[in-house]
């Protein structure tokens, strides 16, 4: 008998998931201050799947890391579900992280010496779930990408698209608030990447909040709604009908 995924987890009705307002982000480099980001404002509410797109240097990668939780800003608001984490220290920055976000890498970032169950089961562990509760969690997560019957093999087992599918499944283990995506598909052939939209497809008609920074059109395409970033700042945002899954897988 398979184990239902535990419900993702949400923000209270009315709140956004993402509430950024005028965040910058200076980088000093001996006398010279580079500004990755000028005051970027911008919203994202429970259930939306919205990719960022933006040339090389535009800012994007800075915008993932402070919505990550992995950088602070120089100055501005960032609440994340309500809770302001822009002037957090990093011990804590890691607490919200690990509580309310989910990050799928483009590069996987999976543990080479562990199995897929035991690198999905990670961030279970930094939460301090106690060990009995986290099987049907991980495996639970494995079967949402299609890969609980791979939880014993290692990365090097697996193929590049399974390997991703791992690292969205880490994403999810937690039922995070919001999932981050930086280039998914970026290291994957034609036919990995699909498979990988189409999970990202799923996972947004089932209501998981979605951010994806890519510089994909294929990918940019499945988003719900198209944010563009330019020289550190938001200059276009596009809402848009999400795509029929069914026509596209």
């Amino acid at each position: 008998m398979k184990t239902a995924p535990a419900p993702a987890a949400t923000s209270d009705v009315g709140v956004p998931v993402l509430d950024v307002r005028d965040v910058t982000k200076v980088h000093r480099l001996g006398e010279v201050q580079v500004h990755a980001l000028r005051g970027v404002t911008l919203r994202v509410d429970t259930g939306e799947f919205v990719a960022i797109t933006g040339p090389s240097g535009s800012g994007k990668t800075t915008l993932l890391s402070i919505l990550a939780c992995l950088d602070a800003p120089t100055s501005g608001s960032y609440r994340l579900v309500g809770e302001e984490v822009a002037r957090l220290a990093e011990r804590d920055r890691a607490k919200v992280r690990g509580r309310r976000i989910g990050v799928v890498f483009q590069a996987y970032n999976l543990l080479a010496r562990s199995t897929a169950y035991e690198n999905v089961e990670l961030p279970l562990v930094y939460a301090g779930v106690p060990a009995r509760r986290r099987p049907p969690r991980v495996l639970a997560a494995l079967e949402q990408v299609g890969l609980a019957h791979r939880a014993d093999h290692r990365p090097g087992q697996l193929s590049g698209g399974e390997q991703q599918r791992v690292g969205i499944a880490r994403a999810l283990v937690a039922n995070p608030a919001l999932v981050l995506a930086d280039e998914p598909t970026g290291n994957l052939d034609s036919r990995s990447a699909a498979d990988v939209l189409a999970i990202l497809d799923r996972l947004h008609i089932d209501g998981t909040t979605i951010v994806v920074i890519t510089h994909s059109e294929e990918v940019a395409a499945r988003a719900s709604r198209r944010l563009r970033i330019a020289d550190g700042d938001i200059v276009g945002d596009d809402l848009r009908c999400a795509p029929d899954v069914m026509a596209t897988t």
